[in-house]
């Protein structure tokens, strides 16, 4: 059998496993085993700071990268996106271990993923696709406003406070060193990942100078066992292996749970389907959102049946895979099985790794997140869907990505309502009114306060025939604005010594105008009944 009759073979196998793409051209798979080795390194602290975040033990987070990581990138719907322990997540859960144990968390987490798997059957990732621009935009700079604060804990030392002299000036020129080698090294090489290669240059020399700063290993252990993970560690509590939570499975129990598992859903899915609409623009092409749901759920399942902390999809490390050159599954997966090696076997390697290296990276990763084009998109787009992306980012940085997500939303819908209230459509024509040549006013829309304005402007009584007609049949007055509006054009026509007739208003509207009230034609059988708004 030749090797495209092979590598057709594969596809057909991997296209029933639900992995089309796992496997790519050469040249592909190796930029995405690559990609995949230096996203592994930067899992590591990510992961562990994120356990720390939800109190609970560091590989508590490894172990969950390592499966969430891995079933998304087989089976998701964004080849190239990396998913792991997140800390959008990580805040939410902290409150349920402190207050009921991590038993609670995992429970958490398998209904979380059962609810994600119900989002993904029904249907409902597709409504992602209504998140306005200027809400992505916003989330996209308050990500990276955050993952920059992020990092700014590792310049504390283990009591908290900042690094000062010769460790603080290390540590910074450790990170730049870190990020110029990223930015220049693809001018002279291309083929290599730029992040990979600089972790590596600077643990070596750091090493080799003995230079006095902090590492991995220096923040927390990360060596674990295949059977801790199955088994669970006897000698952690937290590390429980493979089983159902440990809880009572009472009414009492599920509304301990519940809210936190709705939370856990909104926000990891909401994270998780923006990046994936992130990574779709950035590599011109498009996942499947519902798949992605599917997936995720499924890992979360499983994640908390084997007790982690489960995860959703990372900005930071999906840009560090995009950046390295990996678009296929295998950089996923390869991240995910290369930061099991690091836990089973390489910890003694990724612990001598300074975390101003990992620093430095995630800093490029902030400078190619945040959308510099914003600042020069500001002055030129309206002032809603500035406030809408400022408002977006602050929350993003203040509260958490779903309170973001879900104000921008509602903010742009209200804003898209108000503009469309304040615009009515008007239709003119002439027609003969009474044997004489008449303008006929036919406005459609609401008339209120907001529209007032815009309904007065598209009159010309100047230009106007002697008779206008205004014909509101497919208009609604609302309240006392719009029926000062009628009346301030019944002035206007008046003293320009033209005739105005009003036709389709309810009863209470004309009892309510003033100059017009004599202007109106009466068709009890056709005119409408409705209130008007007084204010009172």
């Amino acid at each position: 059998m030749d090797t495209q009759q092979q590598q057709k073979k594969l596809a057909a196998l991997l296209d029933r496993l639900g992995m089309t793409g796992a496997v790519a051209d050469p040249h592909q798979t190796r930029r995405d085993i690559l990609s995949g080795l230096t996203v592994a390194m930067a899992l590591v602290p990510e992961a562990v700071a994120f356990a720390f975040v939800a109190n609970v033990n560091p590989l508590v987070g490894l172990y969950a990268a390592v499966i969430v990581g891995f079933i998304t990138a087989a089976f998701g719907g964004r080849p190239g996106m990396i998913s792991a322990a997140a800390g959008s997540l990580a805040v939410v859960m902290t409150g349920l271990v402190v207050q009921h144990g991590v038993e609670y968390l995992y429970a958490a987490v398998i209904l979380m993923g059962v609810f994600q798997i119900i989002i993904g059957v029904m249907g409902w990732g597709k409504f992602i696709r209504m998140v306005p621009q200027p809400v992505m935009l916003g989330f996209v700079n308050g990500l990276a406003i955050v993952i920059f604060l992020a990092q700014l804990n590792q310049f504390k030392d283990a009591d908290g406070h900042w690094l000062q002299g010769v460790q603080l000036w290390t540590m910074l020129g450790l990170v730049a060193l870190t990020m110029a080698i990223i930015y220049l090294l693809p001018r002279l090489v291309k083929a290599l990942p730029a992040g990979l290669v600089a972790i590596i240059v600077v643990t070596v020399l750091v090493a080799a100078l003995g230079l006095d700063t902090v590492t991995v290993g220096d923040r927390a252990h990360v060596e674990g066992t295949l059977s801790a993970l199955i088994f669970g560690d006897p000698n952690d509590p937290q590390l429980n292996g493979f089983h159902l939570p440990d809880i009572p499975y009472t009414w009492e129990s599920l509304m301990i749970v519940l809210p936190y598992a709705v939370i856990l859903t909104i926000v990891g899915t909401t994270e998780s389907l923006l990046t994936m609409t992130l990574i779709d623009d950035l590599t011109g092409t498009r996942g499947q959102a519902n798949r992605e749901c599917k997936a995720l759920g499924s890992a979360n399942v499983l994640a908390g049946a084997c007790s982690t902390m489960g995860g959703c999809a990372l900005i930071g490390q999906s840009l560090i895979n995009i950046s390295s050159g990996g678009r296929g599954r295998l950089s996923g997966i390869t991240a995910s099985l290369g930061l099991l090696a690091i836990i089973l076997a390489l910890s003694d390697y990724m612990e001598m790794v300074p975390v101003a290296a990992l620093v430095g990276l995630m800093f490029v990763v902030v400078i190619a997140t945040f959308d510099w084009s914003t600042l020069n998109i500001l002055r030129g787009v309206s002032k809603y869907d500035a406030f809408v992306v400022v408002l977006v980012t602050v929350l993003t940085v203040v509260f958490d990505l779903a309170v973001a997500v879900v104000a921008g939303v509602i903010v742009s819908a209200l804003v898209f309502t108000w503009q469309h209230a304040q615009r009515i459509v008007m239709d003119v024509r002439d027609e003969d009114h009474d044997g004489k040549k008449a303008r006929i006013y036919k406005p459609y829309g609401p008339l209120f306060f907001a529209s007032a304005q815009n309904f007065i402007e598209q009159f010309r009584p100047e230009e106007d025939p002697d008779c206008v007609v205004i014909d509101f049949q497919h208009s609604r007055v609302y309240d006392h604005t719009g029926v000062e509006a009628i009346d301030r054009l019944t002035r206007k026509y008046r003293k320009l010594g033209k005739k105005l007739v009003l036709r389709h208003l309810s009863p209470e509207c004309r009892a309510l105008l003033k100059d017009a009230k004599d202007l109106v034609e009466v068709n009890i059988s056709e005119d409408p009944h409705y209130h008007v708004s007084l204010g009172k």
